[in-house]
């Protein structure tokens, strides 16, 4: 969508969500922001005001479906949403001891029940009105399991199996799907990497990439385009190799 003037969006307070309303911030243009750190969502919140934006925001936890489902709702209802984009996420790895289940199951239940949680209502809304568009946040790591975050790469391709196949059940019904899949860019979740992340990327600059084509209406938008070749590549390999290479991939902490 062009110049989506309703545009709602998880996990505002950092990261690509924060940079993402700061990049739609502007005169005419309504954001309805979520985010767990009250002071964080508020200073983001500031930012766009003063971009001329009108912000609503709400402290919420996407994991809990009832009270996502209904601030979707409500949103919707306060004014049809042109655009929601289901960002928040967390990460965790396997350094210093293993991925417990508990560390597993937290992973899952906001990298992929809070996408749905988001978007399903969301997309309910707009298939109602004929149109709208649905953009969710997956992973450069959800084209092949990695080793050192398995429950985090395996959220993301959970996150890509859904949003493939609601993009097919939902464009006869005139709404748009945009799968984003971001290789390494500058924020909460990476900076505790202690390890060499080639072609790093400033969120801002991640932000603007995004929304161009989100504006272009594209299934798929992946970045940088050096890391979505090589872990295309990657997952083309055959087994004995690519568990070879992958085997000797740094642990995420």
């Amino acid at each position: 969508m062009k110049n989506p003037k309703s545009i709602l969006i998880t996990g505002a307070t950092s990261g690509i969500g924060a940079a993402l309303a700061r990049e739609y911030a502007a005169p005419g243009v309504r954001l309805v922001l979520s985010g767990r750190d009250p002071a964080r969502l508020e200073s983001i919140a500031a930012e766009a005001r003063a971009s001329g934006a009108t912000v609503e925001t709400a402290i919420l936890d996407v994991t809990n479906e009832e009270a996502t489902v209904r601030w979707v709702k409500a949103a919707d209802d306060a004014s049809p949403l042109d655009l929601a984009i289901a960002n928040a996420g967390i990460s965790g790895g396997t350094h210093g001891g293993g991925e417990s289940v508990a560390q597993a199951s937290a992973i899952f239940a906001t990298n992929l029940n809070g996408v749905v949680n988001t978007l399903h209502p969301a997309a309910e809304r707009m298939i109602a009105r004929g149109h709208g568009q649905i953009a969710m946040v997956s992973s450069l790591a959800g084209f092949r399991g990695i080793p050192g975050a398995p429950a985090y790469s395996t959220s993301k391709a959970a996150v890509k199996a859904w949003g493939d196949a609601m993009r097919s059940r939902l464009k006869p019904r005139g709404v748009t799907v945009s799968i984003i899949f971001p290789g390494f860019v500058r924020t909460p979740l990476t900076d505790v990497n202690q390890f060499p992340m080639p072609f790093l990327m400033e969120a801002d600059k991640a932000a603007a990439l995004i929304r161009r084509r989100l504006a272009r209406g594209k299934a798929m938008i992946a970045f940088p385009w050096p890391t979505y070749l090589f872990v295309r590549l990657m997952a083309a390999l055959p087994y004995l190799v690519s568990d070879f290479l992958y085997g000797r991939m740094p642990e995420k902490k």
